[in-house]
């Protein structure tokens, strides 16, 4: 918060009717936005990129590698994000921090060697394009590039939580206290691990594992919730509260338009598609309402992204896959897991996001969606010249 000298004078109200204060003013910087002006690298603001491949990038000195952020609307404050370029035959500075660090490579092969302080044993385990694993939060950490060209890594933090928390970086990246209760130096840590267990909150299929080889072409177990034939899996790592989940939907067939409030990103790993969102104030048929231009679209190929509720307050969005291969997408949260917002220990909850309004939740049935959406999406199929396999019977009502 800024509470830094100031040359105006507090002027108080000389009567009833007059109100303190400036009334309206510009959002101040946060700590973590001064932070990435300084780094002097590019910051991306926008609703979405169809490939972070194709960002400028600019050299960043205390990463040793080029780099960008990406500050998709609707994330400010509530986690943070960059690419960074591992030059060829080299390596990025070695670095620890106090926030929580995922990391997915884009591009290229290369190893991570990851110690704590005072101990001198180094755990090194290798990645490739498509491999997602997470740094041990404040545990040293340095990513080797183990070829000629660049490697390219899409990484999502807590950065901004931590330092808009602190407002010291040398705290922040200073610290040596060492949290045992997250990383353990033995020998099987980055070791993948594939058995799946319900996650403990809402009952969905999850692996506890510090390391994927490859997201793109992992298994992926049934759902449905989200589109007839959709699987999905949540990665719990390293004891982050940094949340995200893998999932995939079929081709020919799109996901229900269904509301949630900002933080949720995501990434497109297989296929192309395109995402919709809109204002949940503009309700459940925006276009049949005449108010289809205030809809926002992001349309997305790997490895691009989108924010699906780019602008505060609760968003509706919908994702379709437009390619013979099916749509893989992850989505990453930051610390804001579904299911865990503010409220009384103990209260009820539901699964909001994959239950029907008519049951209480936010997902829009087909047969009660803007019929647009259908239209669009057959014609958009059939100048690809894939066959919709959205049937009939998904749009009559029960």
């Amino acid at each position: 918060m800024d509470h830094g000298p100031t040359t105006a004078k507090w002027q108080e109200p000389k009567d009833q009717k007059t109100k303190a204060g400036y009334g309206k003013f510009l959002r101040p910087k946060t700590f973590y936005d001064i932070f990435m002006e300084e780094q002097g690298i590019p910051v991306y603001r926008e609703i979405g990129v169809r490939r972070v491949q194709d960002l400028p990038l600019k050299p960043w000195k205390r990463m040793g590698g080029n780099g960008t952020f990406i500050q998709l609307l609707g994330t400010e404050g509530l986690w943070g994000c960059y690419v960074v370029e591992v030059p060829g035959a080299g390596a990025l500075n070695a670095e620890r921090h106090l926030y929580e660090e995922m990391v997915l490579v884009v591009e290229g092969r290369g190893s991570t060697e990851v110690w704590t302080e005072g101990n001198g044993k180094k755990l090194t385990f290798e990645w490739q394009r498509g491999s997602l694993f997470s740094i041990p939060i404040n545990a040293h950490h340095r990513i080797v590039n183990a070829t000629r060209s660049p490697a390219l890594l899409l990484a999502g933090t807590t950065a901004p939580n931590a330092m808009n928390l602190y407002s010291n970086t040398d705290f922040i990246f200073n610290c040596p206290y060492s949290f045992k209760d997250r990383f353990d130096p033995t020998d099987d840590y980055y070791k993948p691990r594939e058995e799946i267990s319900p996650d403990p909150l809402r009952g969905l299929a999850m692996r506890q594992t510090n390391i994927i080889p490859d997201i793109i072409s992992c298994e992926l177990p049934l759902d449905n919730r989200r589109s007839p034939g959709y699987r999905r899996i949540e990665p719990h790592m390293t004891g982050n509260n940094f949340y995200l989940w893998i999932g995939q939907h079929e081709n020919g067939r799109y996901s229900k338009a269904h509301a949630h409030g900002s933080a949720a990103v995501l990434i497109c790993l297989t296929g192309k598609g395109y995402t919709y969102t809109w204002p949940a104030t503009l309700g459940q048929t925006p276009w049949k309402d005449g108010k289809g231009e205030l809809v926002k679209r992001q349309d997305y190929e790997p490895v691009g992204m989108v924010s699906a509720a780019p602008m505060g307050g609760n968003w509706f969005h919908a994702h379709f896959g437009t390619s013979k291969e099916s749509l893989r997408l992850t989505a990453w949260f930051g610390p804001n897991a579904p299911g865990r917002e503010r409220g009384r220990p103990g209260e009820q909850h539901i699964d909001y996001g994959a239950i029907d309004i008519k049951e209480g939740g936010s997902a829009v049935p087909y047969y009660d969606e803007d019929p647009y959406l259908r239209k669009e999406y057959e014609a958009t199929l059939k100048q690809e010249g894939i066959v919709s396999r959205m049937d009939d019977s998904l749009y009559r009502k029960p």
